[in-house]
């Protein structure tokens, strides 16, 4: 059993903010997978379903995200489930805007959600990182996540959490062997597919004269 957590804060008027979307991708996965009914438990809206034969929890925590710690031990804590097998999925500031990483442990990164969760069960979770650049400067990293998507970036966001939510049967499979590179791999050929070049034209073949063609050719 694996316990996916997608961090954001509560409301509609957070709803498109770049803080938000481990929820769009929870939410991108549920949909895909066929995940049941939204409910209302453990302080969140909580989902359950199955992928790749393992039955597989989601959780969106709405408590706020400096408080997401107390959702998550509520909900690991009524199944019985080990930080090993948590996957929180976030925002990451430190990388571009389309990339995603995937590490187990670690600090919080100035990450109030993490850092909440990391006081409430341990730092020993699964961690995917989803880029969503960095604004510049520290004085203005709290109102850059508070913001929305850029109409130009949301179809992005959209193929980016699709690609995610396409590529989940490989990470369940990828973390039980500790190392996450196939299911990195998928997402990230999703959303860069290789360019498949033309074939190369094949060279005619020099055609005869018209002499040599009707039999009047000479050896002279």
């Amino acid at each position: 059993m694996r316990l996916l957590v997608g961090l954001g804060n509560p409301g509609p008027s957070y709803a498109a903010n770049r803080h938000n979307i481990g929820f769009m991708a929870v939410a991108a996965i549920s949909h895909r997978h066929g995940f049941s009914a939204p409910k209302s438990r453990f302080d969140g809206s909580f989902q359950e379903g199955e992928i790749a034969g393992e039955r597989v929890l989601a959780l969106r925590p709405l408590t706020y995200m400096n408080d997401s710690g107390r959702s998550v031990a509520a909900a690991s804590g009524f199944f019985k489930i080990e930080p090993a097998d948590i996957v929180v999925i976030h925002d990451e500031i430190e990388l571009v805007f389309g990339k995603i990483r995937v590490k187990r442990g670690g600090g919080a990164a100035g990450h109030n959600g993490l850092r909440s969760i990391d006081g409430a069960i341990g730092p020993d979770y699964w961690r995917m990182r989803m880029g969503v650049d960095h604004p510049g400067h520290p004085d203005l990293v709290r109102r850059h996540v508070l913001s929305d998507f850029s109409p130009e970036e949301r179809p992005v966001v959209e193929k980016f959490c699709f690609a995610v939510a396409d590529a989940m049967p490989l990470l369940l499979r990828d973390l039980a062997r500790g190392e996450p590179n196939n299911f990195l791999n998928k997402v990230n050929t999703t959303l860069n597919p290789p360019v498949r070049r033309p074939p190369k034209e094949k060279k005619a073949k020099s055609e005869p004269t018209d002499d040599t063609e009707n039999g009047n050719g000479s050896a002279d």
